[in-house]
């Protein structure tokens, strides 16, 4: 029975893991409804991720996905971490975690896939899988951009879980857990709202920009600018912008 739950608001879609008995842990079958809600051809504002209750976001893959497993479904498995992982990350809209409690394991690197995190103070992080036998893969690789290398090594290396005050650079905005969904809400405000074109265009430079050397970025850079004005959309947010700078005194 999947434990997940989805629904629209204001043109959002959320997608709520839940299974709080296992602090919501999640199977392979979850991971890949996940990843067919991302890459559907349904164009949202936004995506939320959070998880039901204040005890998790998501402890990530439930312990049960590796027993038994051999070569073959190891790499299945993992395959569909990266799959899904890679829609949050590379989706044509802004992503957000709103992580409410226990961040673990592929549930972490889901969280740092996504383009923003909105964290209670309550919230914890790790990579457990050293403990399970395995190592940390996917996006577990972009831990050292937010905590540095060492600290990411040394998180990845204990398998320890960590309050969030240890590590602060995993937290775009850090509220009490009684505040998060109005946090969320804040920020899903200043995120949507513009063009879905530049917006698109945004989330394929932050990948090229990650993936490439400087000056294929620029060079990339250059090319995604000129592209936008090919959409009316352009012009008209280039108008609107132009007119309510007018109003309010600034030109």
């Amino acid at each position: 029975m999947s434990a997940i739950e989805t629904w629209w608001d204001a043109g959002t879609r959320w997608i709520r893991f839940d299974r709080p008995d296992k602090l919501n842990a999640l199977t392979v079958d979850e991971l890949r409804a996940v990843t067919d809600l991302l890459t559907g051809a349904e164009e949202p504002e936004a995506v939320v991720f959070t998880g039901t209750g204040e005890r998790a976001f998501s402890a990530g893959m439930h312990v049960d996905s590796f027993v038994d497993l051999d070569p073959d479904g190891a790499r299945a498995l993992i395959t569909a971490v990266r799959d899904c992982v890679a829609a949050a990350r590379t989706a044509p809209c802004p992503t957000v975690a709103e992580v409410g409690g226990y961040c673990l394991g592929a549930a972490f690197e889901l969280a740092l896939a996504c383009d923003v995190r909105v964290v209670a103070e309550h919230a914890a992080f790790g990579l457990p899988e050293i403990r399970v036998g395995v190592p940390s893969v996917v996006d577990a690789a972009l831990l050292q951009q937010h905590v540095g290398l060492g600290k990411a090594k040394e998180m990845i290396l204990t398998g320890e879980v960590y309050p969030v005050a240890a590590v602060p650079g995993l937290a775009g905005e850090l509220v009490p857990a009684a505040e998060l969904r109005a946090a969320t809400r804040r920020m899903l405000s200043r995120l949507t709202g513009h063009s879905k074109v530049a917006v698109a265009a945004q989330k394929r430079l932050f990948e090229t920009w990650q993936n490439t050397s400087l000056a294929e970025g620029i060079e990339a850079s250059v090319e995604e600018f000129a592209a936008v004005f090919a959409d009316p959309g352009t012009a008209r947010a280039v108008q609107a912008r132009r007119a309510h700078l007018t109003r309010s005194g600034e030109e």
